[in-house]
């Protein structure tokens, strides 16, 4: 990963005074497919092998007004062992058949106007992408008085309970942004680190850049199939529903 930001300097926090920036961050998405015991037994050794998360690098561009979260350029592949290979490839496709909604969905793109307060959001779900305008989020934060460091910054702890959803977000005052990764934000400064459900989804920033942003970056995405929160919602309800029938069926056939 240092390659790929090797033109960005990492700054200090005496430069954070700056309202533009980009963020690199790693975001680990828990899986949550099941192994049967009888797929167990035939894995021996493959099982450790497999990961337990599904890991990707995204960048947050970020200005005084707006900012985007997209995913990070991909660098070359790690060389992979055989049996690495496998494990990886095993995964996968558990995953493709996984009737759990965050094996299903992956959050492509966020773009938020501090400004007017929209937001536009891309998902890929099941082969197929969609764009869900709405308006920024608002999260009831709680400030036990925690703080700590991290990569250079003092940071504060903060949690908010959302819609059934648990939020630990770890923020740096000195960025003067109100915002973090995905559509996180309404805190008192840049959020570097946000776990979502015990760590189930956990976005933790590697580095940061606080030099200004090229013009024309930010902006809202424009991929996708555009339909409003609720119908996507439906949607995704609809297809995991459909999934979970096909994979009874398949399990009833079975010898």
């Amino acid at each position: 990963m240092k390659r790929l930001l090797a033109c960005l300097l990492i700054l200090s926090p005496a430069a954070a005074a700056a309202q533009q920036g980009v963020i690199l961050y790693e975001r680990a998405v828990k899986y949550e497919f099941e192994i049967d015991e009888e797929l167990a037994g035939r894995l021996g050794n493959l099982e450790e092998m497999m990961p337990t998360a599904n890991v990707t690098s995204m960048l947050l561009f970020f200005s005084e007004s707006a900012s985007l979260m997209m995913p990070a350029p991909v660098e070359e592949e790690e060389v992979l062992s055989g049996m690495e290979r496998r494990a990886q490839g095993l995964a996968a496709r558990l995953k493709m058949g996984s009737t759990a909604r965050s094996d299903q969905e992956v959050l492509l793109q966020a773009y938020a106007n501090y400004e007017d307060g929209t937001v536009a959001e891309t998902y890929e779900f099941m082969g197929r992408t969609f764009l869900i305008p709405g308006t920024r989020p608002t999260y009831a934060w709680k400030l036990p008085g925690e703080q700590s460091e991290f990569l250079g910054y003092t940071v504060q702890k903060a949690t908010a309970e959302q819609d059934s959803t648990t939020i630990e977000a770890w923020f740096a005052p000195e960025i003067p942004i109100s915002t973090g990764p995905g559509l996180f934000g309404g805190l008192p400064g840049m959020i570097l680190v946000v776990s979502v459900n015990d760590g189930h989804t956990v976005y933790s920033a590697t580095e940061v850049n606080l030099t200004p942003v090229e013009d024309g970056v930010i902006k809202p995405p424009d991929d996708g199939q555009e339909v409003s929160r609720d119908e996507y919602e439906e949607i995704v309800s609809e297809k995991l529903a459909e999934l979970e029938a096909m994979q009874r069926s398949r399990r009833s056939r079975r010898p």
